[in-house]
């Protein structure tokens, strides 16, 4: 992984075998970034589990074994319980041209993932527990306002 840190832009690429959560789940101690939105992220990857929450709370996923384009990516990187946590969405495609989406469990880069973040230390982002479903949510407050 390489960084670098212009303000509050976040400019990274990470290498291959890098796995995309914790890769930037790691950038937080270092840059001192309490939470951060992932604006973009294009590349390559593999292994990649996509998924989505279903009506009854569920996580239903497919696993992408092969290398797909990294079209688009973007979430937030917000403080937890347990130490950061990530919350990622990505557009893949394959090498038909088939387009894949949704939440991202896992992928590990496969040539390169180039990701832009903006740090939100600032703001006064609080994970919480949603009851129904045992999914993070963000709750975000500014000025005392929720």
């Amino acid at each position: 992984m390489d960084f670098s840190r212009q303000g509050k832009d976040v400019f990274v690429r990470l290498d291959p075998g890098e796995e995309m959560h914790e890769s930037l789940r790691g950038l937080s101690q270092p840059l001192r970034m309490a939470a951060a939105v992932i604006t973009s992220g294009i590349g390559r990857v593999r292994d990649a589990e996509i998924g989505y929450l279903d009506a009854d709370g569920a996580y239903q996923t497919v696993v992408h074994e092969d290398a797909m384009e990294l079209l688009s990516t973007e979430g937030n990187l917000a403080p937890g319980p347990d130490g950061p946590f990530t919350h990622i969405h990505v557009v893949l495609s394959d090498d038909g041209h088939v387009v894949h989406g949704g939440h991202l469990i896992r992928a590990t880069v496969a040539m390169t993932a180039e990701i832009h973040l903006r740090d939100l230390s600032g703001a006064d982002g609080v994970p919480f527990e949603r009851e129904a479903t045992g999914s993070q949510f963000l709750r975000l407050s500014f000025c005392d306002i929720e």
